[in-house]
């Protein structure tokens, strides 16, 4: 069987024993490219060799590139190496090369190797090592960076790359934050220098083999913070010599702060401040992460738990997104999650889901879900209008219990009766009866606002007025 050796070249300093004598003793040498001096030993050993760089011309994007580059690794007469610039071959090409070998019923196989970070790191004297830091390449940053470990980038290759880069880092560490910038000769010696992170895509002598270090920053350096610094300030206020106030609080204490904390946010969302909903955002977190520290601390779970248990749930309930399962529209989706979370919950029946939804919700919120529980069975109403016409039939009743003084107990019941009717109705219109109770609440204020800025403006008061008298003012500002 034929195979094909990727051998990763590093630099002209760094390369592996293993790498240099496979490609010196290689029958087939191919190069990724000729250009870039880790294959400077090669051409002054005089070392036969076919380059890739006319593919690279020729080729009109990458995934042509990947797969024209295979077929010719495929085309070679029995075995073959295939020599890369670097720490190693990208994922995409190794996986069209690859797949590309199984057809052809060849073997791939990959040495390790040192990259460009290892050899950069011996150009000056650093305040880590490689064992330390996280490596990654400019052209794939992560979304998430951590600031309080060693951060290396490799492949800096453009002035363009750089400002990304720059933009990326800028998102965790201060603009003077130190950086060093580490850029090859021809020889594939490698020079350091330092600057502050601003100062970076204003250099000169980005190439592919250029390499950006980061020290671990301080917690007091950084001005811009994740999950992490929030993590840290919970940490130092519950610890011995902390706030004594924070280290007090228990789960029930914390309780109305909770739910005011949710009010807030849900308040800012109403009055579509930005601002002010990014600030009750953070609010809220803190509530989560203090709950999740005094759990913490009591060895039963952490805030990761937390994480890991919300991530494992939502990949569970979308099957249609991180597995097989085919829905065609948003109804479709919720039947899933329904059933899903049923069986996740093990609810063998109606009854069981029903008495799941928390006896701690808001009253219209809770029979709004209960309501939403039957439905899933098919006990529902299939018209608003007949919903409509249970609330006509339950005030009824409440008129008719209250007229025949029927007492307290009856009352209250026929009162709740007509409450469920109402946020049924509400469900089956597609409005949220607490917002809608929230919003006539806001305008009824509004209104008692104007009326009595009329009645005091006009030199009277409130108290020497009569239902009847207000009722004008009432319809004045109303109109």
């Amino acid at each position: 069987m034929k195979t094909i050796t990727i051998a990763p070249l590093a630099t002209p300093k760094s390369i592996t024993l293993a790498a240099y004598r496979t490609v010196a003793e290689a029958k087939q040498l191919f190069l990724q490219t000729a250009e870039h001096p880790s294959a400077s030993f090669i051409k002054d050993a005089s070392i036969p060799f076919e380059s890739m760089d006319d593919l690279f011309l020729s080729a009109e994007d990458f995934d042509e590139l990947n797969s024209m580059i295979a077929k010719r690794l495929m085309q070679a007469e029995g075995d073959a190496v295939y020599a890369v610039p670097g720490r190693g071959i990208g994922e995409a090409q190794l996986t069209a090369i690859k797949k590309a070998a199984e057809k052809a019923k060849a073997a791939v196989c990959v040495l390790p190797s040192s990259g460009y970070a290892e050899a950069a790191l011996a150009a000056f004297d650093a305040p880590f090592s490689c064992g330390d830091m996280r490596i990654l390449p400019a052209q794939a940053l992560p979304s998430a960076i951590d600031p309080y470990v060693p951060l290396c980038i490799e492949e800096v290759d453009t002035r363009m790359r750089a400002g990304e880069v720059k933009l990326a880092l800028s998102e965790y560490y201060p603009d003077d934050f130190p950086v060093w910038l580490c850029t090859m000769d021809e020889d594939g010696a490698y020079s350091a220098r330092s600057l502050s992170l601003y100062e970076l895509d204003r250099q000169d002598g980005f190439f592919a083999a250029t390499v950006l270090f980061l020290r671990a920053a301080k917690f007091e350096e950084l001005t811009r913070h994740g999950v992490e610094g929030l993590l840290h300030v919970m940490d130092r206020l519950r610890a011995p010599g902390g706030c004594p106030w924070d280290a007090e609080q228990t789960h029930e204490t914390l309780k109305s702060d909770l739910l005011e904390e949710s009010y807030e946010v849900l308040d800012a969302i109403d009055r579509q401040d930005t601002e002010a909903l990014c600030e009750e955002l953070g609010d809220l977190m803190l509530q989560v992460v203090f709950h999740a520290k005094i759990e913490e601390e009591m060895r039963e779970f952490t805030m990761r738990d937390v994480a890991t248990g919300i991530v494992e749930k939502l990949v569970y309930r979308h099957p249609h997104v991180f597995g097989t399962t085919n829905v065609r529209n948003t109804n479709e989706v919720l039947v899933n999650w329904e059933n899903l979370k049923k069986k996740e919950k093990h609810q063998n029946t109606v009854a069981d889901m029903m008495n799941a939804v928390p006896h701690g919700f808001p009253a219209l919120m809770r029979a709004k879900k209960v309501q939403k529980k039957a439905a899933h069975v098919g006990f529902d109403w299939s018209d608003p209008m007949d919903a409509f016409e249970k609330i006509i039939e339950e005030a009824g009743e409440l008129r008719e219990a209250v007229c025949r003084g029927e007492g307290e107990a009856r009352i209250h019941e026929e009162l709740g009766d007509l409450l469920f009717s109402v946020v049924n109705t509400a469900r089956l219109l597609k409005q949220d009866s607490e917002l809608a109770l929230a919003a006539a609440t806001e305008k009824f204020v509004e209104r008692f606002t104007k009326m009595e800025a009329l009645i005091l403006s006009e030199g009277l008061s409130l108290e020497d007025m009569d239902l009847a008298a207000m009722d004008v003012y009432w319809d004045r500002v109303k109109g």
